[in-house]
């Protein structure tokens, strides 16, 4: 007789993890329709000048997140590569070696789409671009910058960048610009100009005129109210979550979040760990750090605090970075065994935070990204290849195909459009 209940309970137990593998096949191929059926865009990928050469570029496998073999591999469609600056001096020479690091990453994301891979991946600079490259079957590289200090005291500049295909700007990064007061201010109360600053206010109007967004991941809170009040166009957050789930700094409070759906943006949450989860972020990071320092012992390497790697010179930070990248890439293996006890922050945390912003703003006002090559990445989408596993878990959690798409990259595209609507009619006045 037991033997006979324990024969059944085997079966029952078989029957049950078949359904159970049926409900997860099935989930995953409706996944895998939806997510080729979108267009998905990530708003936030930094690089690196010296992946853009011809013998090391984004047509290899790179060790780095973003490479067109991962981007094909996750099924990532448009990935924003980012014009970025850290914060220096405000003084002539510190205007020019920020232009000069500008125009090198111009200069690179246009060798990837115009020498290295045309085939592959084109230049967008607007929504028709992007849906007539995917028709094409090609990937589509568009261009943010990430701080606005290499526009320097040249108001024309803005143009310029314009020109050479920047759609988005944000006015500040870590540190106060001349344009606009950082979130950092928030750590110690200092402030450079209470906001915005007057050229800061005259560069809003400029972005407008010209059909540029408004990216204010960065800015303080007060600079981006001033630019709401400013601007005539819709705002962006290019990388940000929500600070209701992780009170940090560079996140977007409620009253912010209702900005957004008040004049129509968009907040493009970022899978940044330490801004998804502070307190799991800094657990498994102490865990992992030893791993790092141990590595980069064995190799020679120094592993630098992030306030020296700021202090480099452009050339120099993109060359520790390259050999960063290589230490975390030989240490992955072991990193992988400390999973089992500490816990890191995962996609599911991640996309907490979009659930929370489309509960709070609606879905037409929230989307994706990355900030990979930046710092970005959480367990489950650890790099451009694991792409698909945020449209399974938005799949998980009940999300239609018209709202995956719509966070993907249709409430980006859309403001991408107003903006340039807005442009045109101030151009005509």
């Amino acid at each position: 007789m037991k033997l006979k209940l324990l024969s059944l309970s085997f079966v029952f137990l078989s029957l049950f993890s078949c359904s159970q593998q049926n409900e997860k096949n099935q989930l995953l191929e409706k996944a895998k329709k939806i997510h080729e059926n979108v267009i998905t865009l990530d708003t936030h990928v930094d690089i690196n000048v010296n992946n853009f050469t011809k013998d090391r570029n984004y047509t290899m496998d790179l060790n780095n997140q973003v490479t067109l073999p991962k981007m094909k591999a996750g099924g990532l469609d448009v990935a924003w590569f980012i014009v970025y600056t850290g914060q220096g001096d405000l003084d002539e020479e510190g205007f020019e070696d920020a232009y000069d690091n500008a125009m090198s990453k111009f200069e690179s994301i246009h060798r990837l789409v115009e020498e290295f891979a045309p085939e592959d991946i084109g230049l967008a600079t607007s929504s028709k671009d992007v849906k007539q490259l995917h028709k094409q079957g090609k990937m589509a590289a568009m261009i943010g910058i990430e701080n606005g200090y290499p526009i320097g005291q040249q108001l024309e500049n803005v143009e310029k960048f314009y020109n050479l295909g920047a759609r988005y700007m944000s006015l500040a990064h870590q540190g106060h610009s001349h344009l606009s007061d950082s979130n950092t201010g928030e750590q110690d109360d200092e402030w450079l100009h209470d906001g915005l600053s007057d050229m800061g206010k005259d560069v809003v109007a400029e972005m407008n005129r010209l059909g540029m967004m408004i990216d204010v991941s960065h800015p303080s809170k007060k600079a981006i109210k001033q630019m709401f009040e400013l601007s005539e166009a819709p705002l962006i957050a290019s990388h940000s979550s929500a600070r209701a789930l992780c009170n940090h700094s560079r996140n977007i409070d409620d009253d912010l979040l209702l900005l957004f759906k008040e004049h129509g943006g968009v907040v493009q949450t970022v899978a940044f760990s330490a801004y998804v989860d502070t307190e799991k972020h800094k657990a498994f990071s102490k865990a992992s750090a030893k791993i790092y320092q141990d590595k980069a012992e064995d190799l020679g390497f120094k592993i630098l605090p992030r306030d020296s790697i700021r202090a480099m010179s452009n050339d120099q930070r993109n060359a520790y970075y390259t050999d960063y990248q290589n230490l975390r890439a030989l240490a992955a293996d072991d990193v992988e065994t400390i999973k089992e006890d500490i816990s890191p922050v995962s996609i599911s945390d991640y996309v907490n935070h979009i659930d929370y912003m489309v509960d709070l703003i609606g879905i037409d006002h929230v989307g994706i990204s990355s900030d990979f090559d930046g710092g970005g990445g959480v367990e489950g989408w650890k790099d451009a290849s694991e792409t698909l596993n945020v449209t399974i878990e938005l799949v998980k959690r009940g999300y239609t195909e018209e709202d995956i798409a719509k966070l993907w990259g249709e409430n980006l595209l859309r403001v991408l459009d107003e903006v340039e609507d807005i442009a045109q009619s101030l151009q005509k006045a």
